[in-house]
């Protein structure tokens, strides 16, 4: 009992010895020229357990307080003090920019975290943070998309060098339409649809009686090697598509079958399970022509005789143009192309021999924009010591799937999902600024899947 009780004693000890540590949660943050706010954010090792203060500091350059920036709390004389709440994980303060610097000039304000009143408490990590006036490329940081779970309904695409984030429902277009030079379609994979080429030009003339004999082939997740005809190609070339290229001859461009895949699941599974998918979502007939730069997109229910009619325009700003069936119209998904790097979706893979399969928890890298990726073996670097000389730009591939499903480990009927924690990833963006990523999150605190963390350092 003397020995229970010593032991006892010394582990409480040891667990009221752990510090309270407070940091910024990023190292840096820019501001566009239309940005005006922004927030910023502490993070703390361990729940508050008690109320205090953080002291933070700043110094400036070209940048006067009051003149071209105010902050929330007041740091009008040349300190912030910000509330920490008793029972919160962060705290955040408001920095608000007045004016633009004169182009050609540099106009920045640096934070230091001082003190935090708590007890126990410690500073460590990003204990400074640096606000730039301009755009530039973050020094890094920690995201957590949110992907929404273990139904994954969203796609989160993220930008690193100004760490943004946009989130979109999964459902919420059908297909996109190549602003390139190409005239391409593509499928949204992460609802697992797919199409497959019919001999006829007459769209009107299709009915459900015409495709009925191969409808159970085109879909995803038939573990026919066939199926992989009938999506657009995982690795991300736009000249692969399930869809042919739209031909300037009207003649050569043919009506299309299209499987538009399974609606969002809804369903709460077991912890660390998914439920992705639901119902089927039917399917269309489409045929897609070409108008000078633009596309025609015709399309109906199957057993429909006449079709609705739509044009839709390429924008050069964007990789893609999309609509949605539920809207008949176009709809808004990813940001302007130079301005995401990871989209964070469920996704379309292919299986070897196998054909068309579905994955939760991947990472599209933004390929069309120049995005490119590589895995890197912790045995070979480690991520800390990690520097630009050990990139290895070879390494570098044209794939969408640079990281995809490699960060994490799928689980099984009796493992649950988990992180790979001996790999990391390089990333080079379309501005030419380079990476390194490391993933943290799988799963959320109570074990729930579909809750993604990752760190990140500009290379």
């Amino acid at each position: 009992m003397a020995l229970l009780l010593f032991s006892c004693s010394s582990d409480d000890d040891a667990g009221e010895a752990q510090p309270f540590v407070a940091a910024f949660e990023n190292p840096s943050v820019s501001f566009t020229a239309e940005d005006t706010d922004k927030e910023i954010t502490l993070v703390y090792s361990k729940t508050a357990t008690e109320a205090g203060t953080a002291t933070i500091s700043y110094t400036s350059v070209n940048a006067e307080y009051g003149t071209h920036f105010i902050t929330s709390p007041s740091g009008e004389n040349g300190i912030l003090e910000v509330p920490l709440t008793a029972g919160s994980n962060s705290a955040t303060f408001n920095f608000t920019k007045l004016q633009n610097p004169v182009e050609g000039t540099e106009m920045s304000v640096t934070f230091k975290l001082d003190a935090v009143s708590n007890t126990n408490s410690s500073l460590q990590g990003n204990t400074t943070l640096a606000v730039s006036f301009t755009e530039s490329a973050a020094l890094g940081g920690v995201l957590s998309p949110e992907v929404g779970g273990p139904n994954q309904p969203n796609q989160v695409y993220v930008d690193l060098s100004s760490q943004t984030q946009t989130t979109v429902k999964r459902d919420t277009w059908d297909l996109g339409f190549y602003s390139g030079e190409d005239f391409r379609v593509v499928l949204n994979g992460s609802l697992y649809m797919a199409a497959k080429e019919l001999e006829s030009t007459d769209i009107d003339a299709i009915s459900e009686a015409d495709v009925t004999a191969f409808q159970s082939a085109v879909a995803v997740g038939t573990f026919s090697a066939e199926s992989a005809d009938y999506i657009d190609d995982p690795s991300g070339n736009i000249r692969e598509t399930a869809i042919a290229e739209i031909s300037e001859t009207a003649s050569e461009n043919k009506v299309y079958l299209v499987n538009l895949g399974s609606a969002i699941g809804t369903e709460t599974p077991e912890k660390g399970g998914i439920d992705i998918t639901d119902d089927s979502r039917g399917w269309k007939k489409i045929r897609v022509l070409r108008q000078g730069n633009d596309y025609v997109l015709q399309y109906a229910d199957l057993n429909a005789t006449t079709h609705n009619e739509v044009v839709i325009d390429k924008n050069e700003d964007y990789n893609f143009t999309f609509f949605s069936f539920n809207t008949n119209e176009e709809t808004t998904v990813e940001p302007e192309k130079t301005k995401w790097d990871l989209n964070f979706t469920v996704f379309t893979n292919i299986i070897q021999g196998y054909g068309a399969y579905g994955y939760a928890d991947f990472v599209a890298t933004n390929l069309k924009a120049g995005a490119k990726a590589y895995q890197v073996n912790a045995a070979d670097f480690s991520y800390e010591n990690f520097s630009a000389e050990d990139i290895i730009e070879a390494n570098l591939i044209e794939d969408q799937r640079g990281i995809g499903s490699d960060w994490r480990n799928g689980g099984g009927p009796n493992t649950l999902p988990s992180l790979k924690e001996d790999v990391f990833f390089v990333l080079k963006d379309s501005d030419g600024n380079y990476y390194k990523i490391r993933f943290t999150a799988l799963l959320s605190e109570s074990g729930e899947r579909g809750y993604p963390k990752f760190e990140y350092k500009l290379l």
